[in-house]
């Protein structure tokens, strides 16, 4: 494709800003290459979530905030229109780093240790869970849209008038 004398070639996809664009306008390989870096910010800091001294309490907030896993995860979350399958491996990432985190328990009857059910982390993981804050970031994103001004690219979109 050419434009004022400059060609500009033409791609399957592209990283801008952080986010892989397709166009396909698929979020299927963005949340991929997400839950891989998530993996990869889980095991840089894996000797603290498993360790005996730290408290629960401590490791989920390793988890949840500063920029260790979950922001790095749900980067650009606000712009994601998740199916059923992404909405399954979100939830999958996250019940197998909150298994990590609490560590296995005992059975009641039998005496045995075990992995914990994902119905069990309802019960242990009181703050919401990763689909509940993309949920929540889109409904803050979409609140903000409306409040930008008209000349905006965004707003005109959203008022289905664009140039």
């Amino acid at each position: 494709m050419k434009s004022d004398n400059s060609s500009i070639e033409r791609v399957e996809e592209f990283k801008y800003l952080g986010t892989t664009l397709s166009n396909k306008n698929s979020i299927q390989e963005e949340i991929k290459s997400r839950l891989k870096l998530g993996i990869a910010c889980y095991y840089s800091v894996q000797n603290l979530l498993s360790s005996s001294l730290l408290s629960k309490k401590l490791k989920i907030k390793i988890y949840r905030t500063t920029s260790l896993i979950l922001p790095v995860v749900l980067y650009g979350c606000e712009t994601w229109s998740l199916t059923l399958r992404e909405e399954g491996r979100l939830r999958a990432f996250e019940n197998k780093l909150l298994r990590r985190v609490f560590g296995p328990k005992r059975d009641e009857v039998t005496g045995e240790w075990r992995k914990l059910y994902n119905e069990e982390f309802g019960d242990l993981y009181s703050l919401p869970n990763i689909l509940r804050v993309v949920k929540s970031r889109r409904m803050r994103w979409a609140g903000h849209m409306p409040r930008m001004g008209q000349g905006r690219g965004l707003y005109r979109v959203l008022v289905g008038k664009p140039e």
